[in-house]
């Protein structure tokens, strides 16, 4: 529009709002520390290549679990399955054992890979960049699986829902 004034600034809480409207699943990305296994819940993330093969994933600045993980340069991304709603939870907070009775196997690189995960994708660290408040991860897949009888935990305008299964439209 011509002659408008340029737009104000975008609040934190109307983008929270607006952007809410985007349905994302949610993953707990771990990694094997040594003095234990690391994880924190994330919801930002997303396929980013095919070839080479690459994820993207986007921890908040204030995150303490990530500079740790950044550390050990491999990590596994497990995708929360539907009934992972406490685990989700869990992995958000701060100052406890994430650990206290979560079933996981190593993964190929040794991270801890969830019992019960929709999918997993193991990783390296390819890349690192500023993301404003949060920092924009990129690994690079070497290893990865799924469970196509689990469907994933999404987050919704603040909420947990579900997907509705193959089977709803039909």
């Amino acid at each position: 529009m011509t002659g408008s004034a340029p737009p104000g600034p975008v609040s934190p809480a109307v983008m929270r709002e607006v952007l809410g409207h985007f349905v994302t699943g949610i993953v707990v990305v771990t990694a094997a520390g040594p003095d234990g296994p690391l994880g924190f819940t994330c919801q930002s993330f997303t396929s980013l290549s095919l070839d080479p093969p690459l994820v993207s994933f986007s921890p908040a600045r204030t995150s303490t679990t990530w500079p740790r993980i950044r550390e050990v340069g491999t990590f596994c991304v497990n995708v929360l399955a539907v009934e992972h709603q406490d685990i989700s939870v869990g992995f958000a907070r701060s100052g406890v054992d994430k650990f206290a009775g979560v079933g996981w196997r190593p993964a190929p690189s040794g991270s801890p890979l969830l019992d019960g995960v929709s999918a997993w994708i193991d990783c390296t660290l390819w890349a690192e960049h500023d993301g404003g408040d949060h920092t924009i991860a990129i690994g690079q897949v070497v290893d990865l699986g799924a469970d196509a009888s689990r469907l994933p935990l999404l987050y919704y305008r603040g909420q947990y829902t579900a997907a509705a299964g193959p089977e709803a439209g039909e």
